[in-house]
């Protein structure tokens, strides 16, 4: 049924407080929020988000359209000042000409071709940490996983791996996620740019230490001196100053910045929340564990993982795909509606904010049948509830889908085989929240024991 099919009626959500609207709610639990809405008014809620009126859907329908149509009728949000310091003016936040621009110039390097040329990167670091893990070992999932993806990304997008200055951007970019969150659930939404509280005056210090490193590198690649004296890379950094649009333009030094700086923080934060979720779900299921031991051991046969292997590791890669439904490392995509936009055959007052969840469509029985349950079968081809369009877009969709999904979905298959391979991890019991900031990640530290497993093939060395 197309999304002009569907019906839609507008429904008044919780009423708010004066100027503040639903904001100390929202603020409060966001995912509650959204999920909320779509159970106890509908589809289509109208609510407020401070002064500003906004529209929640639910339907993939209407997302696949809200989607489709950001660029025509809907511009991306700048959500908060706080991200703006950090991507800039990146093909992330970029409209227009500007963005279509970047958009082209950037594409190019996270084609597959390109992803495979990196996967071989992936997988040697993913073997660097299997071979520090020891049976037994207490180790935080979430932090062996950053500083693996984080690895990863540097040496794809920079080509070293910072002569140890990694660390800098590491505890930078881990502000930038605190506060960045941190805006988006109070009142410094809606705070002039010019307001310096001390959550800002911490984050445009995170900023310096990301603007100080990645331009230090740059200067050094475009002079052709240190790290930039090999004189032929292969890296993301080179392709993005080697660039050139239809009319023979490069990237300024600052758009490089801005684009770089996203790809590191998408490459490295989105693939390693993945990650932590989807070890954390295979804790606590023996079952999809064991039929990845089986396909490792049929289609590897004890031999590392290659980019050849990718398209044969279903089973890994429905794993991936179900814990990035349960847990979407991006949970909630806000569009504002142009002059004459309609959604759903409604009409929107221009300025209106329209949001759809990944969280909450994810986990909505209609498309999910037992949502809250683990369960990577879903994702059989011959699976007997299909998935409807846009019922899961961890990326977005549409025009502006995540330019790096390919990367990540790969990244993250490859460094689960390598690791699985030799390990899998126990982690402790408790309660095991998410919590949205910047990105949905577990609201405690998870603490696991690494355990060795035998593989029916011994492994190739």
């Amino acid at each position: 049924m197309a999304a002009s099919e569907v019906p839609v009626l507008p429904v008044a959500g919780p009423r708010g407080l004066p100027l503040l609207g639903n904001l100390l709610t929202f603020g409060k639990d966001p995912l509650a929020f959204f999920v909320r809405l779509r159970d106890d008014f509908g589809d289509f809620v109208t609510w407020s988000l401070g002064p500003r009126p906004s529209v929640f859907i639910s339907r993939p329908e209407h997302i696949a359209e809200l989607l489709g149509e950001v660029e025509q009728s809907f511009e991306s949000l700048e959500i908060g000042w706080a991200l703006k310091q950090v991507v800039g003016n990146s093909v992330l936040l970029s409209r227009g000409a500007d963005w279509r621009r970047k958009r082209a110039l950037v594409q190019p390097t996270v084609r597959p071709r390109q992803v495979r040329s990196y996967a071989q990167t992936m997988v040697d670091c993913s073997m660097t940490l299997a071979g520090r893990w020891r049976d037994g070992q207490r180790i935080d999932v979430r932090r062996e996983m950053a500083r693996l993806t984080q690895r990863i990304v540097v040496r794809t997008l920079f080509g070293n791996d910072l002569e140890g200055r990694g660390n800098l951007l590491a505890n930078a970019m881990a502000v930038v996620q605190r506060e960045t969150g941190a805006e988006l659930r109070g009142i410094n939404l809606f705070l002039p740019s010019w307001v310096r509280t001390p959550s800002r005056l911490r984050l445009l210090a995170a900023v310096g230490v990301i603007d100080a490193e990645v331009g230090r590198l740059i200067d050094a690649r475009r002079r052709g001196t240190g790290e930039g004296r090999a004189a032929q890379r292969d890296d993301l950094l080179s392709r993005l100053l080697a660039a050139r649009d239809e009319k023979g333009r490069s990237l300024s030094t600052r758009e490089v910045r801005d684009e770089a700086v996203t790809l590191w923080a998408a490459g490295h934060e989105t693939t390693s929340t993945a990650l932590t979720w989807t070890w954390f779900l295979l804790s606590t299921s023996p079952a999809a564990r064991a039929g990845l031991a089986e396909e490792l051991d049929r289609v590897l046969a004890g031999r590392p993982p290659a980019y050849e292997d990718y398209e044969q590791l279903t089973w890994t890669q429905q794993i991936i795909k179900e814990a990035m439904r349960l847990y979407p490392p991006a949970w909630v995509i806000p569009a504002v509606a142009t002059e004459g936009a309609t959604l759903g055959g409604q009409s929107l007052e221009a300025g209106t904010i329209v949001w759809c969840s990944q969280w909450s469509t994810h986990r909505d029985e209609r498309w999910f049948p037992d949502p809250v349950a683990f369960r990577p079968q879903r994702w059989d081809a011959d699976a007997p509830d299909p998935v409807p369009d846009h019922a899961w877009f961890p990326f977005g969709g549409g025009q502006r889908t995540c330019l790096g999904a390919r990367f990540a979905l790969v990244e993250a298959a490859l460094v689960l085989a390598t690791l699985a391979q030799r390990f899998h991890l126990d982690v402790d019991g408790g309660d095991v929240k998410p919590e949205a900031g910047l990105l949905l990640q577990p609201s405690v530290p998870l603490r696991a024991t690494v355990r060795a497993v035998e593989p029916a093939t011994a492994p190739v060395t």
